[in-house]
């Protein structure tokens, strides 16, 4: 990939998150999102390997199917109130709707099946704009809508989320999968904290992002795949071996 096209997709991501964190109206929002998805589906299968193209075609379609809930609750919530203001959702229905949508969006159980998939699929650099990046863009729908969006399905799909991602990557070798449950175990204890507050919510969101970025970086310094390459980390950089 010529660096024009790269430097073309990274400013569209960057792009479609600010979009979409600094508006006010449902559609807007939704573009945000559209864009970010669209960026980042040329980043991940750009290896041209069958995995890679097998984990940006699961992201598009889950990204997408996230997106149709997130119009389809937002037109719901026009027609009930007569406005498009992300500040004011009071549709009951429009309030579930959103929240599942959200919550497929950041890989809350039990719509958390594509995260493993996608991140196995791709490279380290990747995944580390997946699940840190990626997630800035639904968090802040979430956090501006937390005191109206449905608390009984967050607490719900949070704390299953919880005991997912805990589960989960106690059986895995490869790495990749490992950190795609921990982050939905880190995103649940994030849904479940911003039904109580939102500022807790954000200071959680900024801890994951400051653990998960040296963690990545840390692996792809040293090429670690799987855990049993963690044993030869050593003789490669003696002084990061403590710190994986």
């Amino acid at each position: 990939m010529s660096p024009m096209i790269t430097s073309i997709l990274i400013l569209s991501l960057a792009t479609g998150t600010i979009i979409t964190m600094a508006s006010f109206h449902w559609l807007l929002a939704w573009m945000g999102l559209e864009l970010n998805t669209l960026a980042i589906l040329p980043i991940i299968s750009k290896s041209h390997h069958p995995r890679a193209t097998e984990a940006s075609t699961k992201y598009f379609l889950t990204q997408a199917a996230a997106s149709a809930l997130i119009l389809f609750s937002s037109v719901m919530n026009a027609q009930a109130t007569g406005q498009w203001s992300i500040l004011q959702l009071e549709d009951p229905l429009a309030q579930t709707l959103l929240t599942v949508a959200l919550a497929m969006k950041l890989g809350l159980a039990p719509t958390h099946f594509w995260l493993p998939e996608v991140l196995q699929g791709s490279s380290f650099k990747t995944g580390l704009v997946i699940i840190t990046w990626q997630k800035l863009a639904p968090m802040a729908l979430l956090l501006l809508t937390w005191n109206q969006a449905s608390m009984l399905t967050l607490t719900m799909m949070g704390s299953l989320s919880v005991v997912v991602g805990g589960l989960g990557g106690l059986n895995q070798t490869q790495l990749r999968k490992v950190i795609a449950f921990s982050s939905i175990a880190h995103l649940g204890w994030m849904a479940t904290i911003i039904t109580k507050s939102n500022k807790l919510a954000l200071l959680n969101l900024t801890l994951y992002i400051l653990i998960s970025t040296p963690m990545m970086l840390s692996l792809i310094f040293s090429s670690t795949k799987t855990t049993q390459d963690l044993t030869t980390t050593w003789t490669t950089s003696p002084m990061l071996a403590p710190l994986t």
